[in-house]
C-alpha cells in the first residue's frame, strides 16, 4: 500500500503540469498569430462612389417664326456608362432626341409667344444631372420688303400707225400672279421711262406697263415682267 501511493503521486503531478503548459502555449500562440495576420492584411477601403454625369450649355432664349431653332447640351460621363436624355415642358413646335439631348424645330407664326420652364436632364442609369430651367421666346418673323425697278420705252405711234401726240402717262399693274395683277400705280408723266415699285413683300411679283392718252384711252399692256423678293 505504501509503495503504490508513492508511485501514483508523481504521475498525477506530471499530468497537471503538462496540462498547464499546453494551456499556456495555446493562449500565447493563438493571440500572437491573430495580431500578426491583422497587421499584414488590413481591410481594403470602400470603393469610391461613381461620379455622376454632368450637363452644361446655354440655350438660345430667342426663336423666330419660320426659322429653325436648335440646342444641344454638352455632357460628360465619368462612369463610362450610356447616357440618356429627357426633357420637361418641351415646346409644342419642337422635337427632342433622347440619345443626344438635342432640342430643335421650326416655330410657326401660330407659335409666337414664350415657352417657359423647359428642363433638359441627363442620366447614366444611376445618377442624373439637369440644366437650370430656361425659356424660349418666339418672335414674329421680320417683314421682308423689296423693290422692283421697271424700265420701258414710251410708244410714239398709235395702233393705226399715226403719230401719238397726246400721251399723258403710264399705268403699272402688278401682283403675285401673272393672271391677277390686282395692284395699280399711276405714273402721270408722258416723259417717264422708269419707275420703282417699293414695299414689296417676299415672293415673286409680276408687272405690266400700259400707256394712256390725255383723253383716257389706254393702250395694250406690255409683256409681263417679274421679280422675286427674298
Amino acid at each position: 500500500m505504501e509503495t503504490l501511493g508513492r508511485y501514483r503521486a508523481p504521475l498525477f503531478g506530471a499530468y497537471v503540469l503538462c496540462a498547464f503548459v499546453l494551456a499556456a502555449v495555446a493562449g500565447c500562440g493563438g493571440g500572437g498569430s491573430a495580431d500578426s495576420a491583422a497587421a499584414q492584411n488590413p481591410a481594403p477601403p470602400p470603393a469610391p462612389a461613381a461620379a455622376p454625369p454632368t450637363i452644361s450649355g446655354t440655350p438660345t432664349a430667342q426663336a423666330t417664326a419660320g426659322q429653325p431653332y436648335s440646342f444641344t447640351p454638352t455632357t460628360t460621363d465619368p462612369s463610362g456608362g450610356t447616357l440618356s436624355f429627357s426633357v420637361q415642358n418641351m415646346p409644342s413646335w419642337a422635337t427632342f432626341s433622347t440619345t443626344t439631348g438635342k432640342l430643335g424645330g421650326t416655330p410657326a407664326s401660330a407659335n409666337i409667344g414664350t415657352f417657359v420652364n423647359i428642363v433638359i436632364s441627363v442620366s447614366d442609369g444611376k445618377t442624373s444631372a439637369a440644366l437650370a430651367p430656361f425659356s424660349i421666346a418666339v418672335a414674329a418673323a421680320p417683314v421682308v420688303t423689296g423693290s422692283a425697278n421697271l424700265i420701258w420705252v414710251a410708244p410714239t405711234a398709235n395702233t393705226n400707225g399715226t403719230p401719238l401726240t397726246d400721251l399723258a402717262g403710264f399705268t403699272i399693274n402688278f401682283g403675285n400672279s401673272p393672271s391677277a395683277l390686282t395692284q395699280t400705280v399711276n405714273v402721270p408723266n408722258a416723259m417717264a421711262t422708269t419707275y420703282t415699285v417699293q414695299g414689296l413683300a417676299a415672293g415673286t411679283w409680276y408687272f405690266t406697263v400700259a400707256a394712256y392718252t390725255s383723253a383716257g384711252t389706254q393702250g395694250a399692256p406690255s409683256d409681263v415682267a417679274s421679280k422675286t423678293i427674298s
